[in-house]
């Protein structure tokens, strides 16, 4: 079995590679402590190749229309192939990796590796963009999007993208969508629907609950109206508007 975990950064994705890692699935080497497969450099290199091929339309909009058919550049699969060393080579009869990178370059990872496992890990993006990430200024990955120099934007232009990329790509045969606060309050029936899905047992491993809903605590700017489409989609309640006359 082939897997992998896709996500933006902050999605909680660790928890799934972790659960992963200790229930007996090689995620490659080393790993850092959120998960990942390290060195990251290939990854990252491999996502500038495929941003040449998505054209900016202005504002939020991105076109991935032909990611879906143009040849995969052979530079791109030797930057995929060079990450993936350790995974790639290893004998075990499980395994996969975990990088929130993987999702910039979903539809060509899809399409390099159709009966692969992916398990899409879904986070309210409240709680996404409350950390920073490496992926929150895209331009690090030739991604072109609206200059800003409100950071809480930057971030959430940065999980729109994410999510549009994925919501226009094929999806594999093997797909699963989880949400990382129903795999926190609601574990054990999660973990279940993951079992079936992978077809091997999982390991529980703990998990904190106060690390749903960390947005309500949060002071600075965690929803802009573009993120309403998809908190819909995933089940997630919009913001209630506030009356703030008198």
């Amino acid at each position: 079995m082939l897997v992998t975990v896709i996500g933006r950064g902050h999605s909680g994705t660790r928890a799934m590679s972790h659960t992963l890692s200790q229930s007996g699935v090689f995620m490659g080497e080393p790993l850092n402590v959120s998960g990942d497969l390290l060195p990251p450099d290939a990854m990252y290199e491999a996502c500038r190749v495929m941003a040449r091929e998505v054209a900016w339309k202005g504002d939020l909009t991105w076109d991935f229309s032909t990611l879906e058919t143009i040849p995969i550049p052979d530079t791109f699969k030797e930057f995929i192939h060079s990450y993936l060393t350790s995974v790639l080579n290893s004998t075990a009869t499980h395994k996969g990796w975990k990088i929130p990178e993987t999702t910039l370059v979903f539809p060509w990872i899809r399409r390099m590796f159709p009966e692969m496992k992916y398990i899409f890990w879904i986070r309210d993006p409240r709680d996404s963009i409350v950390g920073s990430h490496v992926t929150d200024d895209m331009t690090k990955f030739g991604i072109p999007y609206p200059p800003t120099n409100d950071e809480r934007l930057r971030r959430a232009i940065s999980w729109k993208y994410q999510y549009d990329l994925v919501k226009a790509t094929i999806k594999p045969r093997q797909w699963i969508e989880i949400r990382f606060e129903d795999f926190v309050l609601n574990q054990e029936p999660t973990i279940q629907r993951l079992e079936n899905f992978l077809g091997i047992p999982l390991a529980r491993i703990p998990v904190k609950p106060e690390a749903v809903g960390r947005w309500e605590t949060d002071t600075g700017t965690n929803y802009f109206d573009f993120f309403a489409p998809a908190m819909v989609e995933y089940g997630y309640e919009l913001p209630k508007l506030v009356n703030k006359g008198a």
